[in-house]
């Protein structure tokens, strides 16, 4: 990574580390710095009480070396003691001081991205990957807070406590005990960083080898019928085992340049260690240095070595973290292909007259599917879509919800563009019963009640009832306290599919699309299900994709749709008389009821 992209990531951060509008999380973050100041301070102060201890039961302190001479030895032992122990607790409290700014920025950001994808459009959801997407989420947000902690507390701490004991160095000894540990500083960041760049590329390769394993054991998990009725539990375990293969040599590789890494920094830190102590121990027999200052030498560089040591550990962390965070800062700035205009109106439905203009659309610029439909249903009315697969038929209950905007021609609700109104108040005006039923995993009553967040447990029983579900639950050991399991497998087709429609029942919105929401239902639970959809769409308009031509006879308006066009448009009975292939559909499905029992 760049370092302009490093920085930029962290000019992205800032904010979380000092809202403007939260006193409080700055005030923590003040104090805490405050806190930093004060621990760093005790631990260079340290090897001072030990110096002249050391000095003080050899015999050697001299009377004109300082104020701690005045001391007794145990004074100063138990001064050394409570300045080790100042250092870790008012570190310890910095922690704790600083531990709930890390956390809401943590939150924060997790709310942000969660918020973000939900408002991504529906062809950025259908082209991703779950898995890959849940594991750049997760190690985004951890990484934020992460970098915020060791950002402020370890690289701002190494540079106050490196500064400090250069400084002693110069002043205590003299400029060549100062030179060599410059040289030596400068050699083990310049080491560190060069070879740590070398393993963040090795360390990104091992990140996209977990994410194509992830995705592959999640997308297998998720398809575990479909791996049993083909037998292939063979086959998956050894493509996912192809994914771990990669993944463990890409992990390999880590660790060696992790091996690499530890090692030179042991012997960059050993060497200038090792010089300091032979100037030192020069200086004692010549006279110029006391034993205390031998030993204070050695606890100086022991004490910059722990956090010389860490450099290496939180620079390879941070930029880890940097990278999982521009991921997670590339997911958010993916920009959502359906916005709403600045100052957009909720859209006030009066009767929900649907009218299509015109209407063209394509996924795909090389293959358009709608090709200039124009049509109205007239509020409380009806109309019915039928066609082979691909017509086109699905697409604009899509384009009702504004899942897409249309590439040309306009939709309107009474006689307002969707494109012009917020899109939360028209998907709140519509209901849909979706062909492919998809629960939450959770509690029937939860995914009954998600068709309207409040609703009491009378209204969510009717609803049941209504959908012709309740005697079913009833018989259930947990009633609507039963989980439904992942993606509600835990139920048959037909039973996801009435909890669905009263899912409907229970939003009663004004407008209504029903896409095949009877197709997993045996014939008798159908004609119930009829039933209790006509009594929900009376005095709704009503779209209905439709495959079983039995079921939408009634339709105010039928449009038999091909290849994204409107071919034939009337009533059933219409249609019927035209001869054309309306009726030749109506004809072959009759003729495979008659023979169906057989």
């Amino acid at each position: 990574m760049a370092q302009s992209a490093s920085f930029t990531i962290l000019k992205r951060v800032a904010p979380y580390l000092w809202p403007e509008n939260d006193p409080g999380v700055r005030s923590r973050v003040v104090i805490a710095l405050g806190l930093l100041v004060i621990a760093k301070i005790a631990t260079v102060v340290t090897p001072f009480f030990f110096k002249a201890a050391v000095d003080k039961l050899a015999g050697e302190a001299e009377p004109d070396a300082g104020m701690l001479i005045a001391l007794s030895a145990v004074a100063l032992v138990i001064g050394y003691g409570l300045m080790r122990l100042g250092g870790v607790v008012f570190q310890q409290l910095r922690d704790a001081v600083f531990a709930k700014v890390g956390q809401q920025a943590l939150r924060k950001l997790a709310l942000e991205t969660f918020q973000h994808i939900h408002a991504l459009s529906l062809r950025y959801h259908l082209e991703r990957q779950t898995g890959a997407l849940s594991r750049v989420i997760e190690r985004g947000t951890k990484a934020i807070e992460f970098v915020l902690r060791f950002l402020l507390f370890s690289i701002v701490p190494l540079i106050l406590e490196l500064v400090l004991v250069a400084g002693i160095f110069f002043f205590q000894f003299d400029w060549t005990y100062l030179l060599v540990v410059v040289v030596t500083i400068i050699l083990y960041v310049a080491f560190t960083f060069r070879v740590t760049e070398w393993r963040v590329a090795i360390r990104r390769k091992m990140n996209e080898r977990d994410m194509e394993a992830n995705q592959k054991a999640i997308d297998s998990l998720l398809n575990f019928e479909t791996v049993k009725y083909f037998a292939a539990e063979r086959m998956e375990a050894e493509r996912y085992d192809g994914a771990m293969r990669h993944y463990e040599k890409a992990a390999v590789d880590t660790q060696l340049t992790l091996a690499l890494l530890n090692g030179g920094q042991s012997l960059i830190i050993t060497a200038g260690l090792a010089v300091l102590m032979v100037m030192s121990a020069l200086g004692v027999q010549q006279g110029q240095l006391t034993v205390g200052d031998f030993v204070m030498v050695n606890a100086l560089m022991i004490q910059i070595t722990m956090p010389l040591n860490f450099l290496g550990t939180v620079y390879r962390e941070i930029r880890q973290a940097l990278i999982d965070m521009t991921d997670m800062f590339s997911l958010l700035d993916q920009p959502a292909e359906i916005r709403d205009k600045p100052g957009a109106p909720p859209l006030l439905v009066s009767g929900g007259a649907i009218s299509f203009e015109d209407v063209r659309f394509a996924y795909d610029p090389d293959r358009q599917i709608l090709k200039g439909l124009s049509f109205t249903v007239p509020a409380g009315g009806s109309v019915a879509l039928v066609g082979a697969s691909g017509a086109g038929k699905s697409t604009i209950g899509r384009l009702l919800f504004r899942f897409y905007d249309v590439t040309g021609g306009a939709i309107s609700i009474d006689g307002q563009d969707l494109r012009d109104v917020q899109q939360v108040s028209l998907r709140e005006a519509i209901g849909v019963v979706p062909q492919d039923t998809v629960l939450f995993n959770d509690t029937i009553g939860y995914n009954i009640a998600y068709g309207r967040p409040g609703a009491s447990e009378a209204e969510v029983i009717e609803a049941a009832k209504a959908a012709q579900i309740y005697d079913f639950i009833q018989k259930l050991p947990k009633g609507f306290d039963t989980v439904v399991g992942e993606r509600g497998l835990k139920l048959s087709g037909g039973e996801k599919q009435r909890v669905a429609i009263a899912r409907t029942i229970l939003k009663n919105p004004p407008i209504l699309i029903l896409d095949e929401a009877t197709s997993a239902l045996d014939s008798r639970t159908e004609q119930g299900i009829q039933a209790a959809l006509h009594e929900l769409a009376r005095s709704r308009t009503v779209v209905t994709v439709a495959h079983r031509l039995s079921t939408i006879a009634d339709a105010g308006l039928i449009l038999v749709m091909e290849a994204g066009e409107i071919v034939e448009r009337g009533t059933h009975a219409e249609l019927l008389a035209m001869g054309g292939t309306y009726a030749q559909m109506w004809r072959r499905q009759s003729a495979e009821e008659v023979t169906e029992p057989a």
